[in-house]
């Protein structure tokens, strides 16, 4: 090992001093875990604390930091206060995340630590993205990801890393080797001898370092954050240090080689570094000893900060899912929101593609946080249905940005760069494809903003393309999946059916606070129709009713609007009068609306383009019965897709999906007429 005193004495001893005050933050969640105070899963840092105390020494607060749920080490190490971190762990409202978070979702802003993330590997690619954001406004701002080596092995590892290569972000991927992966060795884990020397097939530069020794850790990151300073792109540097216990606290250690646990339990890296200190006549043992006290005085302070510290209040538990709390479909101010339509003082004709065309257009020229990153949407191609071509020529490729087939990692680089101030539109291709990077969408987009207790926001922006219905695409190209989106707090999903909405709503989404998701049918997408001109915004969360009726309440969204209205004629014929509202968002849900139809009508059917069981239809029967139950003249009825999935053949697939045929013999059966 090479002494200690290359540091200089004043770095040496402000390394050590962070080490002893991360394992004493670390002791001390044990002693109260062991106690029964706390009550958690919880992942110590023995072993690695010189890792995290050496990299902090080189970044500064404005550095941005991912890590993982064994992140007491690094968010020490990054500048949390303790007594913030002490009362997250005791879930008050004065912890880092306002007792939201937990262990394993530390964040802290003002620290420049952004996220910790439960789910291994998954912070990567959120690193990606706030890289990116530094490069694109050239703050000189560094990202460090630490992740352990079982994630090296998960493929949103190998996604990131790969597109933090092609564009030279300036990221360091720290993978902190224990030689476990949970109860896994390294060993039983890959045939590679080691981590850092797959960065050579991503062409990014790789070094591996011993993680128990702080010169070596910190000449090591040193070269790391000076490349990614410099512009010359991202660094995977592994820090080996072997960890001191079992994988989570009271975790058994029986899968462990006990006689290589016991000889690093001997070495462990805060002995070895102390002895060295003073065998360099780097401290005296008197003040070590100083150190050593006032980390466990600071460690006492934080534990009684936290146990005197009030816990959130009932009300809390429906803050912090969206930036207004009224939105949720449930809780306080639930359904609807009460805002005029926009009335733009000059229309054009457009189609459905064109008004998202013109809507991004609008965005990249009037807001420059708003940027494009998805597959093959760069000119020439522009998109496979061309809705963002000609954007790459007139805005350039760093705000229109063609990416890999990586989905894990657009997502993830949108988030992080979101989590700047950024507004990035993020493009997944088809809606099927969101299941490839649904971790990032469910775990992370949604719940960053409740899992810091407010302090993050991600105004990100999720394009969608729904297939259905137009022939040829199959099983695997062709659903709507707003149901799933919709089970998850902290999304908004809109799902406009006219070029106007699609203009309106996707320039909403794109300045909304919170991430919002929007579903563009492609059987909408060369349908005629007229936009505004310029920048109008149409409300997230206001249905709209688009024919007024006395007999029934059909209620629609997206492409089975086309239906709705071609059964709304036959119905006429019929002698039936249909009220017809467009919910355009499905979060936030307008029930108001829909309540306000149905208590007029008495009957309502309820139509959506995905599969009818467990549905969107559900849902609103539900309300509609918990609310009008006395009024109705007859149950709601869903028409929705099939239970099957979508056939190729187009016979089939006809069968499969709600029609104007279907929907007219609906209603007719709840006025117990059948068709002519």
């Amino acid at each position: 090992m090479t002494q200690l005193s290359t540091l200089g004495r004043d770095l040496a001893l402000d390394i050590y001093r962070t080490m002893v005050r991360i394992a004493a933050c670390d002791e001390r969640i044990q002693q109260g875990l062991a106690a029964g105070d706390l009550q958690f899963q919880y992942y110590p840092a023995g072993g690695q604390e010189a890792i995290a105390a050496a990299i902090g020494a080189l970044l500064t607060p404005e550095d941005y930091c991912v890590t993982t749920y064994r992140v007491i080490h690094d968010i020490v190490a990054k500048g949390t206060p303790v007594r913030e971190i002490m009362a997250e762990m005791y879930g008050k409202e004065t912890g880092t995340s306002r007792g939201k978070g937990g262990p394993m979702h530390l964040s802290d802003p003002k620290s420049g630590l952004m996220v910790t993330t439960g789910i291994v590997g998954a912070g990567a690619p959120i690193a990606g993205g706030l890289a990116l954001a530094g490069q694109m406004k050239g703050t000189g701002r560094v990202t460090v990801c630490s992740f352990g080596d079982g994630a090296a092995n998960i493929g949103a590892v190998h996604e990131a890393l790969n597109m933090a290569a092609l564009w030279r972000l300036p990221v360091v991927f720290v993978c902190q080797n224990n030689l476990y992966a949970e109860y896994t060795s390294f060993e039983g884990s890959t045939r590679s001898t080691d981590i850092a020397g797959r960065a050579a097939g991503y062409g990014m530069a790789g070094e591996r370092c011993d993680g128990r020794d702080p010169v070596s850790v910190y000449e090591a990151a040193g070269r790391a954050i000076d490349r990614a300073r410099a512009g010359d792109g991202p660094t995977l540097l592994e820090c080996v240090a072997p960890r001191l216990q079992g994988h989570a606290f009271g975790s058994d250690q029986a899968h462990m080689d006990q006689a290589r646990l016991a000889e690093d339990i001997a070495n462990a890296p805060l002995k070895t570094v102390r002895n060295r200190l003073l065998e360099e006549a780097l401290a005296s043992e008197t003040e070590l000893t100083a150190i050593e006290d006032a980390a466990r005085v600071e460690v006492d302070a934080a534990q009684t900060f936290a146990m005197e510290s009030q816990s959130p209040a009932a009300a809390e538990l429906y803050t912090e899912i969206f930036a207004d709390n009224t939105l949720l479909p449930e809780g306080p101010g639930a359904g609807g929101v009460a805002a005029d339509e926009p009335t733009p003082a000059e229309t054009v004709k457009a189609s459905f593609g064109e008004a998202v065309n013109n809507a991004l257009d609008v965005a990249l020229e009037t807001d420059p946080d708003v940027f494009l990153l998805g597959e093959d949407i760069m000119d020439p191609a522009g998109g496979i249905v061309k809705a963002t071509y000609g954007l790459s020529t007139k805005y350039g490729t760093e705000r229109v940005r063609g990416t890999p087939i990586s989905e894990q990692a657009i997502v993830g680089a949108a988030i992080g760069a979101s989590l700047t101030g950024m507004k990035p539109v993020a493009e997944i291709m088809v809606c099927d494809f969101a299941m490839v990077c649904m971790d990032q969408i469910a775990n992370h987009a949604a719940k960053l903003r409740y899992m810091s207790g407010g302090r993050t926001s991600v105004p990100v922006t999720l394009r969608m393309l729904t297939a259905g219905n137009v022939g040829s695409f199959g099983a695997q190209h062709s659903q709507s999946l707003e149901s799933w989106f919709a089970h998850i707090p902290g999304l908004k999903i809109v799902a406009p059916s006219n070029a106007f909405d699609a203009k309106g709503l996707l320039l909403s989404c794109i300045h909304d606070p919170d991430p919002c998701i929007s579903l563009e049918a492609m059987r909408c997408f060369f349908a005629p129709g007229e936009i505004g001109v310029g920048d109008y915004r149409v409300p997230i969360g206001k249905a709209a009713v688009r024919q007024k009726g006395d007999d029934v309440t059909l209620v629609s969204y997206s492409w089975g609007m086309q239906e709705v209205m071609g059964a709304a004629g036959a119905l006429a014929e019929a002698g039936i009068s249909a009220e017809i509202i467009d919910l355009r968002s499905i979060v936030p849900l307008d029930l108001n609306t829909v309540l306000a139809s149905v208590g007029k009508t008495g009957r309502a059917v309820i139509v959506h383009p995905a599969v009818e069981f467990c549905g969107l239809g559900a849902e609103l029967s539900a309300k509609i019965h918990e609310n009008l139950f006395s009024e109705l003249k007859a149950p709601v009825a869903r028409l929705g897709a099939r239970y099957t999935p979508i056939p190729f053949n187009q016979q089939l697939e006809a069968l499969h999906f709600p029609t104007a045929e279907g929907i007219a013999t609906t209603v007719l059966g709840l006025f117990g007429k059948t068709p002519a």
